[in-house]
C-alpha cells in the first residue's frame, strides 16, 4: 500500500515543513497527526496479527504462570488443611443442665 508519508519517514521528519500554505504551526500539528496515525496503523496491524495466530512465546510464558499458579494453590490449600488440623478438637454434643456428661452419653 502506497502512501504520500513513508511510514519509516514520518517519524523522522516533518513531512509538511515549508508548506507554502501552512504557518508553522499547522506544519507542527499535521506532523503530530501524521505521527499518531502511522502509530495507530501499527497497533493495528499488531492487533491484527495476533488475533489471527497465537503468540507462542506468549503462550509458553502462561503455561509456566499456569503451573506456578497451580503449585501457589496447592501449597495454599495444603496450609489450610494443615491450620485446620491443629486445631483442637470442640465438643458440639449438647449438655441440659439437668443431664450429666454420662447422661448424654448413654442416650
Amino acid at each position: 500500500m502506497a502512501t504520500s508519508l513513508s511510514s519509516s519517514n514520518v517519524f523522522e521528519t516533518n513531512p509538511y515543513e515549508g508548506h507554502p500554505s501552512l504557518s508553522e504551526l499547522e506544519a507542527e500539528v499535521l506532523w503530530q497527526y501524521a505521527k499518531l496515525a502511522q502509530n495507530v496503523k501499527e497497533l493495528t496491524a499488531e492487533t491484527r496479527r495476533l488475533s489471527e495466530a497465537p503468540d507462542e512465546t506468549l503462550l509458553k510464558r502462561l503455561r509456566t504462570l499456569e503451573m506456578k499458579m497451580g503449585l501457589v494453590l496447592t501449597l495454599m490449600k495444603a496450609s489450610v488443611w494443615a491450620v485446620i488440623n491443629e486445631q483442637p478438637l470442640v465438643d458440639t454434643t449438647p449438655v441440659y443442665p439437668d443431664q450429666t456428661a454420662d447422661d448424654t452419653i448413654m442416650q
